[in-house]
């Protein structure tokens, strides 16, 4: 005979453990099914083993983060903010703190603190956990659901949550499980693009600049119809491309592109905001103070040497000379790249390098305040699966979080 809950959850995520566990504290006899053989595995590696937590922003601004959907999130962070969270994780023994002021990481800035206090907790409340259990199925009678199936076994539930994350990390079993069974009951997955990742550039420069990151860098899309699209944030450039916060951030808008474009043109300011007004004052002042450097001497005074380099190389500028004996034409278009530096994104590596999926469970089909399928009685989303995402920073875990939250409270 099937084993029977109030509650089973699908995943073992920040969302899916949240919801068990909220559940649980109302009283509920829940199951938790994970398909690995533990529990947590892509939220041991969320911001590289430190697990950001959240962000101390408002909820307005907060959900403005996220682009036009984000209103989707007010019910949910009503119910279970920033504050909330870190509430909750001081009353299962986690302290958290925000050296920065923004972000806000467990004290041991370690995701295995994280885990083992879910888990902990989890186990105090009685949520029975099974590991290495992947649901093929969702039971319903096109009305209502009435349990899963994981291979050759039944689970009896009238409330199931879904929340099974998205497809970034595979090789931590990301695989789009919960699409799937979203799909198997009538909803609408969005097309899924890799986001929050690096990307790839058709320029072979940036190999030489491998040693720098650069500061407060802003950058937007050079196509008419996406200049509005643009970041800022500290870049990194790399053997065959650029990574850093702000190309996670600005991945999430340019893997869509590519696959509309195949190549997406970008213009970087690397300047901290500078104009070529500006650039040229400065360059003005610097020679005041010491009249007998050379034009290399003079980028490097905004930039590090290997990038310098490369601008002079690209404004076929001599670095030995001095400014003022540089060709005319040199030296505005020197100042050029020094305001704007165009560069050229032609791929990336896919899923396996996202850290998390643009796309997923259309949010016209669940209700915001309760989590609840607008399609099917006691089916809800959590998490990553729907379509939902937003960038760097502790916004992505926050909304798994709340929406976990919201989830197990089992409303509607």
């Amino acid at each position: 005979m099937a084993s029977s809950y109030d509650l089973i959850v699908i995943g073992s995520g920040a969302a899916g453990m949240i919801a068990a566990i909220t559940a649980a504290r109302e009283g509920k006899k829940v199951l938790l099914l994970e398909k690995l053989s533990q529990v947590g595995a892509k939220l041991k590696a969320t911001g590289g083993g430190r697990c950001n937590l959240t962000n101390t922003l408002d909820n307005e601004t907060f959900m403005n983060r996220f682009g036009r959907d984000g209103r989707f999130m007010m019910p949910a962070l009503e119910q279970f903010d920033h504050h909330a969270l870190i509430e909750f994780f001081k009353e299962i023994g986690v302290e958290s703190h925000a050296p920065d002021g923004f972000r806000v990481f467990p004290v041991t800035h370690s995701s295995g603190t994280i885990i083992n206090a879910l888990k902990s907790e989890m186990e105090r409340l009685g949520v029975e956990v099974r590991c290495s259990q992947k649901v093929e199925t969702l039971e319903h009678d096109g009305l209502k659901v009435i349990g899963v199936h994981t291979g050759d076994t039944h689970y009896l539930a009238p409330h199931v949550i879904v929340a099974t994350g998205g497809m970034g990390y595979p090789m931590l079993g990301a695989e789009g499980d919960g699409y799937l069974l979203a799909e198997s009951t009538g909803h609408k997955v969005t097309e899924l693009y890799p986001a929050m990742m690096p990307l790839k550039t058709k320029e072979h420069w940036v190999a030489e600049c491998r040693a720098d990151t650069i500061a407060k860098v802003t950058m937007h899309v050079a196509l008419k119809k996406y200049k509005k699209l643009k970041a800022t944030g500290d870049l990194i450039f790399t053997k065959n491309g650029i990574r850093g916060p702000v190309v996670l951030d600005f991945s999430r808008e340019i893997t869509p592109l590519l696959q509309k474009f195949e190549e997406v043109p970008l213009l970087m300011n690397l300047t901290k905001g500078m104009n070529e007004e500006e650039i040229r004052a400065h360059f003005k002042k610097a020679l005041e103070k010491n009249p007998h450097q050379n034009t290399l001497d003079l980028v490097k005074t905004l930039l590090p040497e290997s990038v310098s380099l490369e601008l002079c190389k690209m404004a076929e500028i001599d670095p030995d000379l001095a400014l003022s004996k540089q060709k005319g034409a040199a030296r505005d278009t020197l100042f050029k790249l020094l305001a704007w530096t165009p560069l050229t994104v032609t791929g990336h590596d896919g899923f396996k390098m996202a850290m998390i999926t643009r796309g997923g469970v259309s949010l016209k089909e669940i209700d915001p305040y309760t989590m609840q399928s607008r399609r099917l009685e006691g089916l809800y989303f959590c998490g990553e699966v729907m379509n939902l995402d937003g960038p760097c920073g502790g916004y992505n875990l926050q909304w798994s979080f709340s929406s976990g939250y919201l989830a197990g409270k089992l409303l509607g």
